[in-house]
């Protein structure tokens, strides 16, 4: 059977799959359930077009991997052929471990269990499956290979996994601005003591990818509209999860359920829990909002309405903390018009904060390599002041509460 299959994607165009392990792996199961998460989760009820999955964007990833080791090679860089392998394969699993709509099942209905932690666990089991095959890729994707250059390929300030997302996302929102040149910035990728360094003439390239990423956070992925459904949908998954857990019977799939009856951290999180979490994607709680809507529980029923219907909370941002008294006011008001418990209003009324730091430049950052052979962080190096800015993280607070009618 011919497994080195092409592909035709709408940012790249031809993507040739490398391998076939590479192709065993992407007709695995637990990688073809990433065609059914979402790539940014609720974002396209702010977004129409923000339908693309996990799976695009895992093998897009695979394409740019592919075009780095080719620039590294040229440029002089020894990367064995089981070296080639380990990277594309931690690149193609990086994100295997997203649960649905991404990142609001890690503060709901699994105890503080991260999905880079689930990755890890899909991976071991994946090696068991394959022989060992995929041991240097989890050294790789774990950070722990001495070649540091190829662990910042996967996690790093400019790693494949930005440099697909920012370009792929931009093009299914339309946002223009956070279109990076993934290519072009690939075209200046460099090694030196085994650290990963950018080309001088690439400086302008890596500031606009700074400058399109900050954009980006701020435009797409903290939107306040996205940011009051995702916390809408946390809720809803308390909600059931605490229904459940006093004798609420709740219509839900088998997976769902399981999640909804146990108390899971990364401590009890066993082989068998990672087969049923395996089975868990976005349609399990699609289909659960459409039969909770209808719930005798007045939160539960209201909170997948909102979603459902896109029906949301009002959201104001702050630039200081939300006062004690505006979300007391709120929750009053609440109480009295639909005659609540107050631990049921605070399921409507609540507060948080955002942040963003579109560079982090004590934590692995981009360096700029001149013809000189001197190497100088890009804040350093960069003649352009909103740098230094973008290098300090930026919080905003944040309250949500019903709309008036």
């Amino acid at each position: 059977m011919n497994k080195l299959k092409i592909l035709n994607d709408p940012i790249y165009g031809f993507i040739t799959i490398p391998n076939s392990l590479i192709f065993d792996l992407i007709q695995h199961k637990y990688f073809q359930r990433l065609r059914r998460i979402t790539q940014m989760g609720l974002s396209y009820l702010v977004y129409p077009g923000a339908h693309h999955t996990r799976f695009h964007h895992a093998i897009g990833c695979v394409h740019l991997m592919q075009k780095t080791v080719n620039v590294l090679r040229f440029k002089g860089v020894t990367i064995t052929s089981e070296e080639e392998e380990g990277l594309y394969v931690a690149i193609l699993l990086h994100d295997i471990g997203h649960g649905p709509f991404s990142h609001a099942m890690e503060h709901s209905i699994v105890e503080s269990v991260s999905h880079e932690q689930i990755s890890l666990l899909f991976m071991e089991r994946l090696n068991d499956e394959f022989n060992g095959s995929l041991t240097l890729a989890i050294q790789i994707f774990k950070g722990e290979y001495p070649r540091k250059f190829m662990c910042q390929l996967i996690s790093g300030q400019f790693d494949m996994d930005r440099a697909d997302y920012l370009k792929r996302d931009s093009f299914y929102t339309g946002v223009a601005e956070g279109n990076v040149n993934s290519e072009r910035l690939i075209t200046m990728l460099n090694v030196v003591n085994d650290e990963l360094v950018v080309e001088e003439k690439g400086i302008y390239s890596v500031e606009k990818f700074l400058i399109a990423r900050r954009f980006m956070y701020w435009q797409v992925y903290l939107h306040k509209t996205g940011l009051a459904a995702e916390q809408l949908l946390i809720r809803v998954l308390q909600r059931a999860k605490e229904l459940h857990n006093t004798g609420h019977a709740l219509e839900a799939s088998k997976p769902l359920l399981y999640f909804l009856e146990n108390k899971i951290s990364i401590t009890n999180f066993n082989d068998n829990t990672l087969e049923i979490f395996s089975q868990l994607d976005d349609f399990d709680i699609i289909s659960a909002m459409k039969h909770w809507q209808h719930s005798t529980d007045f939160v539960l029923s209201n909170l997948c309405e909102m979603i459902i219907n896109r029906n949301l909370l009002t959201i104001k941002l702050k630039n200081k903390p939300i006062k004690k008294e505006s979300l007391e006011k709120h929750i009053t008001a609440l109480i009295d018009k639909h005659n609540i418990t107050k631990t049921e209003a605070q399921y409507f009324v609540f507060n948080g904060n955002i942040s963003n730091q579109a560079y982090q430049n004590n934590h692995k950052g981009i360096n700029i390599l001149y013809k000189t052979g001197k190497i100088q962080d890009i804040v350093s190096a960069s003649d352009q002041l909103n740098l230094k800015a973008l290098s300090k993280p930026v919080t905003k607070y944040y309250i949500c509460y019903p709309k008036e009618n």
